[in-house]
C-alpha cells in the first residue's frame, strides 16, 4: 500500500510539459520529419535572404547598362552573363527576387483576405447571401485564370501593381470556396450552437470560433497559391503585361530574351531556373504543411 501511494504520488508531481507536447511543437516535428518539405523551406529561406541583401550580394546595378558587354557569357565577372544592354544578369536575378516574392505573398494575401471574407459571409448565413456569392465565384472560375488576369490587366493598364491585383482577383474564389465548406461543417459543432444558445453575437462567433477552426487549409492552399502567382506573374511579364523595362522581373526578363535563345541561351536559362526553384520551394513546403494541418493526411 506504500508503495502504490508513493508511486501515485510520484505520477502527480510529473510536469505538464513532460505529459503532453504543444500542438506547434507536434507540428513541427512532422514538418521536420519530411525532408522534402525542409528542402522546400530551405530553398524559400534561400530567396527571401537574397531578396533582402540584394543591394549586397549583387556586384551591379540591375538597370546599369554597358553596351560594349553586350551578350558576354558567364564568367568570373558576370558569373550569369549579360543581356542585350549589357546589364549583368545574376545583379538582375537576385533584384528580381524581391519582384518575385512581392507579388506572390501580397497577391495571396489579398486574395486570402477577401476571398475569406466572402466564403466565411456565404458559409455561415446561406441562404440568398451564399447564392449570391457562389454563383459570382462560379462565373470567375469558369474564365481560364490567366485569360482573366489578362483582362483586368487590359481594363487597369500594364504594370507590375495592376498585374498583382489582377492576380489576387483572380485566385479569390479559390480560397472563398475552400472556407466557405469549412465554415459550413464547423458552424454544426455543438459548441456553435451553444454560443448562439447563449446570444453571442455573429461577429464573434465568426471571427473567434468558427474562422480559427477554418484556418488550416487556407495555410496550406496560401502556400501552394504563392507559387502559382510567381508563374502567373511571370506569365503577364512575358506577355508584358506586368512590369514594365528596366524593372528586372523574372518573366519580363523571359520575354526580353526569347529572341536570343541560340545566340545567347543564359540570358533564358538563368530566370527560367530562377522561377522553377522557388516555384518548387514553395511546393514542397506547401505539401508539407498540407501533410502537418491536414488530419485526413496523418496516419
Amino acid at each position: 500500500m506504500a508503495e502504490l501511494v508513493k508511486k501515485t504520488a510520484n505520477i502527480e508531481h510529473v510536469p505538464v510539459e513532460d505529459k503532453l507536447t504543444p500542438p506547434w511543437k507536434e507540428a513541427w516535428i512532422s514538418f521536420y520529419k519530411n525532408r522534402l518539405a525542409l528542402a522546400g523551406l530551405g530553398i524559400v529561406a534561400f530567396f527571401i535572404i537574397i531578396a533582402i541583401l540584394a543591394p549586397v550580394i549583387s556586384p551591379y546595378s540591375y538597370k546599369e547598362q554597358v553596351l560594349t558587354d553586350r551578350m558576354l557569357p558567364p564568367s568570373g565577372d558576370h558569373w550569369f552573363g549579360t543581356d542585350d544592354f549589357g546589364r549583368d544578369i545574376f545583379s538582375r536575378i537576385v533584384y528580381g527576387a524581391r519582384i518575385s516574392l512581392w507579388v506572390g505573398f501580397f497577391s495571396v494575401l489579398g486574395s486570402v483576405v477577401f476571398g475569406t471574407i466572402l466564403g466565411i459571409v456565404a458559409g455561415y448565413y446561406g441562404r440568398w447571401i451564399d447564392s449570391v456569392i457562389s454563383r459570382i465565384f462560379d462565373i470567375m472560375l469558369a474564365f481560364p485564370s490567366i485569360l482573366l488576369a489578362i483582362a483586368v490587366v487590359a481594363i487597369l493598364g500594364p504594370s507590375l501593381q495592376n498585374a498583382l491585383i489582377a492576380i489576387a482577383v483572380i485566385n479569390i474564389p479559390n480560397f472563398g470556396r475552400l472556407i466557405r465548406s469549412k465554415v459550413l461543417s464547423v458552424k454544426q459543432e455543438e459548441y456553435i450552437m451553444a454560443a448562439r444558445a447563449v446570444g453571442m453575437k455573429d461577429t464573434r462567433i465568426l471571427f473567434h470560433h468558427i474562422l480559427p477552426n477554418s484556418v488550416s487549409p487556407v495555410i496550406v492552399q496560401a502556400t501552394l497559391a504563392i507559387a502559382t502567382s510567381i508563374i502567373e506573374a511571370a506569365a503577364l511579364g512575358f506577355l508584358g503585361m506586368g512590369a514594365q523595362a528596366p524593372t528586372p522581373e523574372w518573366g519580363k526578363m523571359l520575354a526580353d530574351s526569347k529572341n536570343y535563345i541560340t545566340q545567347a541561351p543564359w540570358t533564358l536559362f538563368f530566370p527560367g531556373v530562377a522561377i522553377m526553384l522557388t516555384v518548387l520551394g514553395f511546393n514542397l513546403m506547401g505539401d508539407g504543411l498540407r501533410d502537418v494541418l491536414d488530419p485526413k493526411m496523418k496516419n
